[in-house]
């Protein structure tokens, strides 16, 4: 009967726990972005929280092979915009690396700047990016009501030789809602 009582306790903490564990995750669909505006699917993310942090688990297609530019941007909009020299610039409306603290500094996921830099995002030789990273420093409520952005080029998670970690154009965008519909 013993037994029966800590078998039962065991499984309710497991489902108590499996449940929880989806409360803390979501999906976040990406798309291609050009200084025309939002494009076509390009896949989705998962969010998860762990014990070490936010997990990323990217399911992306059609992107250029390689090492990519991969950060939280302060706002929830993969819109072009006008940049200071009037030209139309993708994604802009996300705004800058997300940064609550005002570091103004870019020094990669494992170090006090910017809290929305994370780590590479590897693309396969087949255009397919489907290598989990971990941010230690976020969780999902962090992102929630922010951007997700994917640049060309890697990220030497420093401002010099040029700022930000010498990423180039923002080519893949996703918005993660305020709030988990999912529920």
């Amino acid at each position: 009967m013993r037994h029966a009582a800590i078998i039962g306790g065991l499984s309710a903490s497991l489902l108590l726990v499996s449940a929880a564990q989806a409360n803390n995750s979501m999906d976040v669909g990406m798309h291609k972005i050009s200084a025309e505006g939002v494009g076509e699917s390009i896949g989705s993310i998962t969010l998860e929280d762990t014990e070490h942090g936010l997990l990323l688990t990217p399911e992306l297609s059609d992107l250029e092979t390689g090492p990519h530019g991969f950060h939280v941007h302060q706002n929830p909009s993969c819109e072009a915009q006008e940049n200071d020299s009037g030209h139309m610039t993708a994604g802009l409306y996300a705004g800058g690396h997300y940064d609550p603290e005002e570091t103004g500094s870019h020094k990669g996921p494992y170090d006090d700047g910017h809290l929305g830099d994370l780590p590479v995002l590897i693309v396969d030789e087949d255009g397919n990016a489907t290598l989990p990273v971990l941010a230690p420093r976020l969780s999902v409520e962090d992102v929630k009501g922010r951007s997700i952005m994917i640049h060309e080029g890697g990220d030497n998670y420093s401002d010099d030789p040029e700022a930000l970690g010498g990423g180039g154009s923002r080519v893949g965008c996703g918005i993660v809602e305020a709030s988990d519909d999912s529920e």
